[in-house]
């Protein structure tokens, strides 16, 4: 079978209190991956700020942009010019007190594509329902230049229907910009036993759907948490392609074979064997 190979960008960083200085680093950031040969560019979640969502204040909304912005107008440029694509996830501001975590897909004629979070957490130093609503765009995938792209964020990782649904919409990488670590007061064998369970899930979604999945996470100590990083690209079969250290900063670029999309559901027939006809408790509603 003939190799279709797609030079996929992660940029994983620390982020600081300062919008642009962070916006400045990640430019640089993503022009050192387009020098690496990069066609497509995941950055992390929330790249333009520290992670916000660990109190609920008022203030933090000022962080927000809108689309057009700060954000798109730069990247957007930046990808015109290199003729590359970018996943650029973003604090939206939609309208007066309507806010989203969301991804803008800017491909490389410059167009712009929007996915918005549609699992929203809230919990101990994740507390997102107080800044963001759900999305409403449902799944969403995007026809690059070099790969139908499926875009999720973060907790969605947790939900393989949310992966189902965009690999079924026909995505071959599903990327996940992300922002997880240790809050210091866990215990330490609990955030290592949370730490596996996060990679596992995602390793799941290439095996159970046949794709490539892109996790891009931040490093650093941002308040109560530990960025633990170790973002990773993981083929069809959830085979490891890389994996990035859990405190330094990276700028990777690896190559994925498309081909080994068709290569694995052929052999591993998951979308073909399912029974559609018998899913139908999964959307209903039990009251007991």
């Amino acid at each position: 079978m003939e190799k279709k190979i797609v030079k996929v960008g992660m940029i994983q960083t620390s982020s600081e209190n300062d919008v642009d200085l962070n916006l400045k680093k990640t430019i640089q950031l993503t022009k050192q991956a387009i020098e690496k040969g990069a066609q497509i560019i995941c950055l992390q979640e929330l790249y333009r700020s520290d992670y916000f969502c660990q109190t609920e204040d008022y203030d933090k909304f000022l962080l927000a942009e809108t689309i057009p912005g700060p954000s798109t107008e730069a990247f957007t440029k930046l990808a015109k010019e290199y003729k590359v694509s970018i996943v650029l996830p973003i604090f939206e501001k939609r309208t007066h007190g309507l806010y989203h975590n969301s991804i803008v897909m800017v491909d490389a004629d410059g167009s712009l594509g929007i996915y918005r979070k549609m699992h929203i957490p809230d919990d101990p130093g994740f507390y997102e329902k107080f800044y963001f609503t759900p999305g409403d765009l449902g799944y969403k995938v995007f026809d690059t230049p070099v790969v139908r792209a499926g875009t999720l964020i973060c907790w969605d990782q947790w939900y393989p229907e949310a992966a189902r649904l965009t690999a079924l919409k026909g995505a071959e990488i599903l990327f996940y910009p992300t922002a997880i670590g240790w809050d210091k007061a866990e215990d330490h064998n609990l955030g290592l036993t949370q730490h596996d369970a996060w990679f596992t899930m995602q390793r799941s979604h290439s095996i159970a759907n046949g794709v490539f999945v892109v996790s891009v996470n931040r490093i650093g100590t941002e308040g109560d948490i530990t960025f633990w990083g170790q973002s990773f690209i993981s083929d069809p079969f959830g085979n490891i392609l890389y994996k990035a250290s859990s405190d330094k900063e990276e700028v990777i670029v690896v190559d994925c074979d498309l081909s080994l999309i068709d290569h694995y559901r052929t052999r591993w027939p998951f979308l073909r064997d399912r029974r559609t006809d018998s899913f139908q408790e999964m959307t209903a509603r039990y009251l007991d």
